[in-house]
């Protein structure tokens, strides 16, 4: 797949994450690019495109993708805009007494996200990826390494989509109140816990700070948040305690995309994993 050449000065810088930037077309609204990071391996934005696509022709609520293209220095990928756009977990955070609600509203899109079925030829699945990720990885022991493998082989088996980052700044709601996902660079199938464990370590495990400055809210409202999810995905009755006790061990799982995406140690993830491995 080759790159088109863009000129950068003909967008406007409108924002920023891990991976990339993203910007607006100066005179063109209908597109938005996302920019990746300076030295990001090309098969990886390659990845994210043709999954981007696979998600849209499924029916998955995304932006539709457009192409490949380079400013000569950065790869990167041009989408549809969505007007307006705001994150959920931007909304939260200038608006923290309206958590329940945007909780509930995020809980729903999930759900809906999650009763799509997928064919798994078409997909990678989310087991065999967590495994050749556990391969991989320096930061577990061959004794570790043989626990969390047999955990991943015995967890239950599905074909709704998987994210592979689902969390309150990967959806979005446009300025005529239609939601999105973003970010599919990760996008697979599998079950669902293997992608709630991620919303689990984003409300819950993740520390004060870094909530603060990712997802622009305190990590009180964060946790509000997580409770109010509990209760919309998976029913009223429910007990987000349970549900945080069912869901721990896939949040735990989750460092095995962040030690690869960073390239360092984060034993405080890995602390999630005790059940598992201890």
């Amino acid at each position: 797949m080759e790159a088109i050449k863009i000129n950068l000065e003909d967008y406007v810088h409108s924002g920023e994450g891990a991976n990339g930037e993203s910007f607006f077309h100066r005179s063109d609204p209908s597109i938005m690019l996302k920019l990746y990071n300076e030295g990001a391996p090309v098969d990886i934005v390659i990845d994210e495109l043709e999954l981007s696509h696979k998600a849209y022709e499924a029916g998955i609520p995304v932006p539709k993708p457009g192409d490949l293209v380079t400013d000569g220095v950065r790869m990167g990928i041009r989408f549809q805009r969505i007007p307006g756009k705001v994150s959920f977990s931007r909304a939260v955070g200038d608006n923290p007494e309206k958590v329940e609600e945007y909780a509930r509203r995020f809980a729903r899109l999930c759900l809906r996200l999650h009763s799509v079925h997928l064919d798994k030829g078409q997909f990678a699945y989310v087991k065999e990826v967590d495994l050749k990720l556990l391969e991989a990885n320096p930061y577990f022991t061959e004794e570790e390494k043989v626990k969390v493998a047999e955990f991943i082989r015995n967890a239950p088996d599905g074909d709704a989509p998987y994210h592979g980052d689902l969390q309150y700044s990967n959806a979005v709601i446009a300025e005529d109140g239609s939601e999105y996902f973003i970010d599919l660079g990760d996008f697979g199938c599998g079950h669902p816990y293997f992608d709630l464990g991620m919303v689990l370590l984003c409300c819950v495990y993740d520390d004060e700070e870094f909530i603060r400055k990712t997802f622009h809210m305190e990590k009180a409202t964060a946790l509000k948040f997580w409770e109010f999810f509990v209760k919309e995905y998976f029913g009223e009755d429910s007990d987000p305690a349970e549900i945080e006790k069912l869901l721990r061990p896939y949040a735990g799982l989750k460092v095995l995309i962040i030690e690869r995406n960073a390239g360092f140690h984060f034993p405080q993830f890995h602390a999630l994993l005790d059940g598992i491995t201890g």
